[in-house]
């Protein structure tokens, strides 16, 4: 089962089936460019209530959409995506993503006018979920239908519903407005944990990953999605300020972090996923699947996706927009999605190493130990003006990658060389 088709499958699969090793198709690039507006949405979201409370709301929605794109994940990586009903099924799925991106504003608080925002995306995350059961349906053999299909389909209901609870049942039940906040957030958070941890327990490895070449590149195209919103949020928050010197010195620093979060994904450890991948058995690369990059890329995403908070911020102190002065310090949720977010994708990130293959520990320990370094700087960043605790962490970022070339050079060489070397074989 390292390429070819699945077996058992249906008449569709067999003309269908994705060979190995795959490339990303056309409809696949498609179904990811909604994420570019979907990441930004998140952003937009959290900014309109920039408090924790809208930064776990932003992050839950994160997750569901996390979600509904690993499906299809999963789905192309078995049929291809270029060809019959898979094809006219991924055009369908990715309006109705665009849809669900577009009601993220209002999924927890609704808007005068128009439909009832809150029930909106719960019905685009079904529709786009049970699109998918479809069309694995169609190309599943009969004998796997209830384990492939009906069993899956449990957890992504329940889920659903407790969406549903959360747009109808807390607004009727309770007048305090704070009360009625809370609830739906929690609401949202078990909808989450209900269908992460009742998926993660389904027995189905026999769904299998049929080219790790072409999973492998799908995450890592959907990272460079979420560095795509970052570099869109330096850009837009700088769009109606003046053009200075500090500006200029603030973009450079927020590419310097930004680039750093490419440098560490994929400098070597996304080929060492996708060599560990190819040399493992079919059950063993299903385990590794599902969860080094269907769970543990979603803190990576996260990790990048934070910083943009505070670097909105920190443009508008550059900009003395609104009253900021450019030489006030962050605030809590600016300074937590700087720091806290490139800590959470470096733990992220070596959780992933962990996972997946243990090649280099030496680069697992660099970026654990910045992972204390962010945490001991934290307290002299809140003191710091917004520039200065950009600039400190930029210097991070840097010596990181400094310090990882230096002292696992001769470990990267051989295996950039290996994966190139196994990429020409290919």
């Amino acid at each position: 089962m390292t390429g070819g088709r699945p077996q058992g499958a249906s008449r569709y699969a067999n003309t269908c089936a994705t060979p190995s090793p795959a490339r990303t198709a056309t409809e696949e690039l498609f179904f990811d460019l909604v994420f570019v507006f979907a990441f930004v949405q998140l952003g937009t979201l959290i900014l309109s209530d920039y408090t924790p409370q809208g930064v776990l709301r932003g992050m839950l929605v994160l997750a569901l959409l996390w979600w509904s794109w690993g499906a299809f994940a999963w789905l192309s990586n078995n049929l291809q995506a270029s060809f019959g009903v898979m094809r006219f099924g991924l055009f369908v799925v990715t309006g109705i993503t665009f849809v669900m991106a577009l009601s993220t504003l209002v999924a927890f608080t609704d808007r005068p006018g128009g439909l009832y925002g809150p029930l909106v995306f719960p019905t685009c995350y079904f529709l786009v979920r049970s699109l998918h059961l479809a069309l694995y349906a169609y190309a599943v053999s009969a004998q796997r239908l209830v384990r492939h299909i009906v069993v899956p389909a449990v957890p992504m209901i329940a889920s659903t519903a407790l969406l549903v609870c959360a747009a109808l049942v807390p607004h009727r039940l309770l007048t305090d407005q704070r009360q009625v906040a809370i609830a739906v957030t929690l609401l949202w958070l078990l909808a989450v944990l209900v269908d992460y941890v009742g998926s993660f327990t389904l027995p189905v490895w026999e769904i299998g990953i049929f080219s790790a070449r072409h999973w492998c590149e799908r995450y890592g195209l959907i990272l460079i999605v979420a560095v795509g919103e970052n570099i869109i949020s330096i850009g837009t928050s700088s769009s109606d300020v003046s053009i200075s010197w500090r500006l200029l010195f603030a973009v450079m620093l927020a590419m310097t972090v930004t680039g750093a979060l490419l440098w560490t994904y994929f400098d070597v450890v996304a080929l060492i996923g996708e060599q560990v991948l190819e040399r493992a058995d079919a059950k063993t690369r299903f385990a590794l699947a599902r969860d080094a990059y269907s769970y543990l890329h979603l803190p990576m995403v996260a990790g990048i996706l934070l910083p943009a908070l505070g670097i909105r911020e920190l443009v508008k102190n550059v900009g003395r927009i609104e009253g900021h002065h450019p030489d006030e310090s962050l605030s809590a949720i600016g300074l937590f999605g700087l720091y806290g977010g490139l800590a959470l994708f470096l733990l992220a990130n070596v959780a992933y190493q962990l996972r997946i293959a243990r090649t280099i520990r030496t680069i697992i320990w660099t970026r654990v130990a910045a992972v204390l370094v962010l945490a001991a700087l934290v307290p002299v960043a809140r003191r710091m003006s917004a520039m200065g605790a950009l600039g400190l962490l930029a210097a991070v970022s840097f010596t990181l990658i400094v310090v990882e070339v230096i002292v696992a050079d001769g470990q990267r060489r051989r295996l950039r060389e290996s994966g190139l070397a196994n990429r020409m074989q290919a």
